[in-house]
């Protein structure tokens, strides 16, 4: 690794670098290369954000340090980029950094986009941390870094980056309204329409049914017969009695109520009432794991998996026939398409990326209400259907499974989005 000095604060912090490469996605193509940070002080830790105590005290300085390593590294490999992409709070400092601290150097030329994923994470702190920044209080306003007398950085990244992109359609117009912008509507609203949503995409050499390794027996929507064997597979393993004709349902989310696993406890007894097996992968809310510990313990239709088991998470998307996600708001979400791809219909809540993945009884089943009666109600419809029109409920999965969800939309969407940052920031068309 080569040593690189980072200022922060008032003094200067020398890490360091290492470079490695990655394999390219086509094959003949230069290997993309890509460098890390090494300081044991500020990022030897056992969580990425937090511990068990909460979130670590010294975060500004950790994330301040990311961000003005990856421009002191531009300076010394001489790389001056066309767009510098960005995501979350973590990194909002960066187009900050890049309109007042770079302005005299080859980095001012750059573009920046700001990614966010989920607007209810913004990076508060005190604003007596400020100089950790290295940033003067000039910046310190209603327009950059102040809200509410602390510390914001997201807010900060939202006013300086050249465009600023969202992960999907829908919830780059739900962050400008009041009951979905979490305190910065006005802020996004300010932005208009620099606010620009691109849905992600699935990894789908990782999530293909043709060649999964993680479960019982393959399929294609060309075939299948594959699809029940993994599914009494997925009973045998849960200890759920062995039946073709029952609807099994599946469910992978964090444990919280921003996952709607309340209005989902809510809806239980009606949704087990309706013969059907149910399986939760998850963990989070300990009021919830104990919830639905007790109720497996006491019922042959449910069972539950407390914590995260990657090759379980691929069985219950090939096994089950429906997937719940009554999510009280989702930016994007990839479950839904992952099992989509299984034909594996999704019961979603319409709302983010939800909304503009499913389309209703098409590829999935969409509800509107954030209430438990309105996800029984649609959990019970894709049950009947299930059970009186097999042939279109098999219509449906087979469209679902023919939906492309790769990245290769998305990608040119990001280049399109990319040359339009370039040309705002320069003036001239790239």
């Amino acid at each position: 690794p080569e040593a690189l000095g980072i200022p922060l604060g008032t003094g200067e912090v020398w890490t360091a670098v290492w470079e490695t490469r990655l394999d390219p996605e086509t094959p003949g193509a230069p290997a993309p290369r890509a460098y890390l940070l090494e300081h044991d002080v500020l990022y030897d830790r056992d969580g990425i954000y937090g511990d068990a105590h909460g979130e670590f005290g010294d975060n500004l300085a950790r994330y301040a340090l990311l961000s003005r390593g990856a421009m002191q590294l531009c300076h010394a490999l001489g790389f001056w980029p066309d767009v510098v992409h960005v995501h979350d709070w973590q990194t909002s400092l960066v187009p900050l950094y890049l309109n007042v601290l770079e302005h005299r150097s080859p980095l001012a030329r750059a573009a920046s986009v700001l990614t966010i994923h989920n607007l209810g994470y913004q990076g508060w702190f005190n604003k007596h941390q400020l100089p950790t920044t290295g940033l003067g209080w000039d910046q310190f306003h209603r327009f950059c870094l102040e809200a509410y007398d602390s510390i914001n950085l997201l807010k900060a990244g939202i006013y300086n980056a050249t465009l600023v992109s969202t992960v999907s359609p829908r919830y780059a117009q739900e962050i400008q309204t009041w009951e979905g912008g979490e305190g910065l509507d006005g802020v996004l609203r300010d932005r208009g329409t620099d606010v620009i949503g691109i849905l992600n995409g699935i990894d789908d050499s990782i999530w293909n049914p043709a060649t999964d390794p993680h479960i019982a027996a393959t399929y294609s929507a060309e075939d299948l017969s594959g699809k029940r064997l993994c599914k009494a597979a997925l009973q045998r393993e849960m200890g759920l009695e062995e039946r073709p004709d029952v609807p099994l349902l599946g469910l992978i989310s964090r444990l919280a109520t921003q996952k709607g696993i309340d209005i989902l406890a809510g809806a239980l007894d009606h949704i087990l009432s309706l013969d059907v097996q149910l399986v939760v992968l998850g963990s989070g809310e300990r009021w919830a794991e104990d919830l639905f510990s007790r109720i497996a313990g006491s019922s042959d239709r449910f069972r539950v998996y407390v914590g995260m088991n990657e090759g379980l998470a691929h069985r219950i998307e090939a096994g089950a026939d429906l997937f719940l996600m009554p999510s009280r708001y989702e930016p994007c979400g990839l479950n839904q398409l992952y099992s989509q791809r299984y034909g594996t219909l999704p019961v979603v809540r319409a709302v983010g990326g939800l909304d503009d993945t499913v389309e209703n009884n098409v590829t999935g089943f969409k509800f509107e209400e954030m209430s438990s009666m309105a996800l029984g109600n649609t959990v019970a419809w894709a049950v009947h259907l299930y059970r009186a029109d097999p042939a279109y409920f098999r219509t449906m999965q087979l469209r679902a499974m023919k939906k492309n969800s790769g990245w290769a939309q998305a990608a040119r969407q990001y280049e399109a989005l990319y040359r339009l940052a370039i040309s705002r920031r320069t003036g001239r068309p790239f």
